[in-house]
């Protein structure tokens, strides 16, 4: 074989590695109630906090706890294994990456869409935004 056949193979066998390695690392975006049905399957939840209900952060065990409402409107309690993100509170939207147990969802990862500055400084300004 040429040496320009195994660099295509070579480059063929490394695109199909990273396809499986991409396909097996997304994540299934549910509810909290679906997400309960397989405890213990990690799933991507999203949805907004319920600036109602308490938030807490533990410092000596490292956990922030507060109260997250689905896209389904099901609230659940969500243990997060990290310090309070800062502006939480102002977030729009929470994307929770973890895993359903009989209690709670153990988020082990947490992005949150945050209010635009630029709509902010639109609003204030009289601009209509399209």
């Amino acid at each position: 074989m040429k040496r320009t056949h195994i660099a295509i193979i070579f480059f063929i066998a490394v695109a199909i590695g990273a396809i499986m390695v991409t396909i097996n690392d997304a994540s299934t975006y549910v509810g909290f109630a679906q997400a309960e049905e397989n405890m213990g399957t990690k799933y991507t939840v999203i949805g907004y906090l319920d600036k109602e209900a308490a938030m807490d952060y533990d410092a000596r065990a490292n956990r922030f706890t507060f109260t997250a409402i689905d896209k389904e409107g099901q609230k659940q309690k969500v243990f997060y294994n990290q310090p309070k993100p800062q502006d939480f509170e102002r977030s729009e939207e929470i994307t929770m990456k973890g895993f359903a147990t009989d209690s709670a969802f153990m988020a082990e990862e947490i992005l949150m869409k945050c209010p635009s500055k630029y709509n902010e400084q639109n609003e204030i300004a009289g601009y209509e935004t399209y």
